[in-house]
């Protein structure tokens, strides 16, 4: 069911998740969240440092990962464990988000998100430019 409000002045198309009708505010905005944040920041970068996370609840791994002069460097845990070992991370260039707010994993810290796409099986495959490209560039 759409309904059209008027909201501040302005027309709104009631219909969730665009608005939420609240009983006490009128309409209010969606909510962010990883799902609804606008604009993704993802950007391309080299991984410094790999290391085995036992601490954490599925097999993954500590990454360092270098974004360049701007953001400089930041942490993330990925679990991509399946296809590689510390040692062949170290140097790769991959991509991730990073405007999201930090994730607490155990006692570590997760700043962004490394994303890659699942593979047959599940597990994870990254996702990188073919090319080298300066670390800190953006995805369009």
């Amino acid at each position: 069911m759409i309904t059209n409000m008027r909201f501040k002045g302005q027309r709104c198309r009631l219909r969730k998740p665009q608005c939420i009708l609240s009983p006490t505010s009128g309409i209010q905005p969606p909510r962010r969240s990883l799902l609804t944040s606008s604009s993704p920041w993802t950007s391309a970068s080299g991984l410094v440092k790999a290391e085995p996370f036992p601490e954490a609840r599925k097999s993954a791994y500590k990454l360092s990962i270098d974004f360049g002069p701007t953001l400089g460097t930041k942490r993330s845990s990925a679990q991509i464990t399946a296809h590689y070992t510390p040692e062949e991370l170290v140097g790769r260039q991959v991509a991730a988000v990073v405007n999201f707010p930090p994730r607490q994993i155990g006692k570590f810290m997760s700043e962004v998100l490394t994303v890659g796409f699942p593979d047959q099986n599940g597990a994870v495959v990254l996702f990188s430019p073919d090319r080298p490209v300066p670390n800190g560039a953006r995805l369009f």
